[in-house]
Formats: C-alpha cells, sequence, structure tokens
C-alpha cells in the first residue's frame, strides 16, 4: 500500500472514530494471533480453570458484597456488549489490565524496564539505517526529536544489529492505521543498531492525548468521573538474537498526566531528559537499552 492511498489532509485525521479505531485493533490482534499459531492454545487447561473460576468468583463475590442490583447488571451486561459491538476490547484490557501482566512478565529482568505494548503496534515497519529518519508527512507537525544512545547486554556487551521499533502518536494524537487521513507507515519505523549497538533516530517530540472517548470505553470513563489522558510517550520494541525482547514506553518530564497516566503505564525509569538540540532545531535525548539474555 503507497501513500498515495490515503487522504493526508488533517481534516480526515480528525474525523476518527473509537468504532473505527477499534475494529483496526481487534482485527490486528487476531492477525498477530494467527501468525502465533494462536497462542491461547500454550495456555494450560488446568491454569484456565483455576484463573477462569477466580474471575468469575470474584465477579460473583462483588455482586454479594455491594448488593448490585438487577439496573447495574443490566447496564453492565449493555455496556459489554457495546465494547465488542465497537472492537474495544484491545483497548479496554490493553488500557486497565496489561500494566499488571507487564509487571509480571518483567519481574526477573536486570536490564531496562518495559511496559505495556498498547492496542496500536504494528508489525514489520520500515527499515531504516541506524541514523535514519521515521516516515512523516512533508508537512508533519511537531518539534524535531533527535533520539540517540546505545543497546547493550547487562554485562556491557555492544549488541550491533540490535533491532530498534519505534512508533508514536502524531501531534493531533492518532496513531497511522488506526485513524484515516494518515499514511500507511507515518511514524513508524525500525532502526538497525550499527557499530557499538549505537542507533540516532530522527523523529518529532509526541504530543499527550485522550485515548478515544465516543465508545464504550469513554462511557465507562464518563460514567466513573475519570480522565481519558496519556502523556506524551514514544513507543520501542527492542531486540537481538539471544536476548529478550523489551516493550517500553518513555516519557517526557513536566507532562501533566505523568502522575495519573489512564493505562497506570509510566514508571521513573521510563522518564527521558531532553535538552535543546545543539546540532540544530528540537530536542536531543540520550537513552541506552540494556537487554537480558534468553533463559
Amino acid at each position: 500500500m503507497t501513500d498515495t492511498a490515503f487522504d493526508t489532509s488533517f481534516d480526515a485525521e480528525v474525523t476518527a472514530k473509537a468504532a473505527e479505531s477499534g475494529a483496526n485493533a481487534s482485527a490486528r490482534f487476531r492477525e498477530r494471533m494467527t501468525g502465533a499459531g494462536g497462542r491461547s492454545a500454550m495456555v494450560d487447561t488446568a491454569r484456565v480453570n483455576y484463573l477462569a473460576s477466580k474471575v468469575i468468583k470474584g465477579i460473583n463475590d462483588i455482586v454479594l458484597e455491594d448488593k448490585v442490583s438487577y439496573a447495574e447488571y443490566n447496564a453492565l451486561k449493555a455496556w459489554l456488549i457495546k465494547v465488542g459491538e465497537d472492537g474495544e476490547w484491545p483497548l479496554f484490557l490493553d488500557v486497565w489490565i496489561e500494566h499488571s501482566v507487564e509487571e509480571v512478565a518483567s519481574e526477573h529482568r536486570e536490564g531496562s524496564k518495559g511496559t505495556i505494548e498498547g492496542p496500536y503496534y504494528i508489525e514489520d515497519s520500515p527499515q531504516l539505517e541506524w541514523n535514519g529518519t521515521i516516515p512523516m508527512r512533508d508537512d508533519e507537525p511537531g518539534n524535531p526529536l533527535v533520539f540517540a544512545g546505545q543497546v547493550r547486554a547487562v554485562d556491557g556487551t555492544p549488541l550491533p544489529g540490535a533491532k530498534v521499533e519505534l512508533w508514536h502518536a502524531d501531534d493531533l494524537g492518532f496513531y497511522s492505521q488506526f485513524a484515516p487521513g494518515l499514511p500507511e507507515w507515518n511514524l513508524r519505523g525500525t532502526w538497525i543498531a550499527g557499530d557499538e549497538g549505537r542507533f540516532e533516530i530522527h523523529t518529532l517530540r509526541p504530543a499527550p492525548y485522550q485515548i478515544p472517548t465516543d465508545g464504550a470505553c469513554g462511557q465507562l470513563i464518563a460514567a466513573a468521573g475519570w480522565h481519558a489522558w496519556r502523556p506524551a510517550h514514544l513507543h520501542f520494541k527492542i531486540s537481538a538474537p539471544g536476548y529478550e525482547l523489551i516493550t517500553t514506553q518513555l516519557y517526557f518530564p513536566g507532562d501533566p498526566h505523568n502522575d495519573d497516566d489512564i493505562a497506570s503505564a509510566v514508571k521513573p525509569e521510563l522518564m527521558l531528559n531532553p535538552i535543546d538540540n545543539p546540532d540544530g532545531e528540537g530536542f536531543h535525548v540520550d537513552y541506552d537499552f540494556v537487554l537480558d539474555p534468553e533463559s
């Protein structure tokens, strides 16, 4: 698919709807699960029995302890149906549940901290040289950002050839392939680390954004009196043969939602330290990724 197949006007982009974004996220997730041979088949039956029974018991305990009425029960049933109709299960689970799953999965690691993937990852983004510029529109709004660093092992060994995948929202808070009016690979790229595992990524500093609020997840947010904001962040996946993949997000100091991120994904170790770019416009960041060996 080429960029010419898209309406790249910003007017088209802001017409993005939660249902469209949710449907794309659900479809992408199904594709990845199919490509992985159906990862659910890897879960032990006894484990499914234990966890499913515990979840169901927990829900029933809440109903009994908090005297849930039929009106509340039916409102929940209608809302769960709408989550499915809007395709928002990936959004709901990734925003409110994934951070705990990630914490369990990463608790053994000695290297760099990870955090949630979120619902908007796309595999096989364009591959670039170690110091390449991320694909973007000619008139892409935002401040230039140079993101440089090194990929190395926990023992300090540099990892040349490591793969650094980056994706992030644009200045309006939208992700390519999940909103209309955006080129296919806008603000998505894969860098191959050079000598000594070093990389230098040329991109733009993203803005904070609200998760979609016109669908079922937005209904929950409004009903509970929550906010829908995520702080500005960069998504990364870092990998190298023989080492554990890191999935993470990195954040910018001073963002008003670093302390109350709706997705609960911010960690102190993931905070960047941007400075004015000494070689041009915008900002410069240095940040290294440290990988654990595969067990």
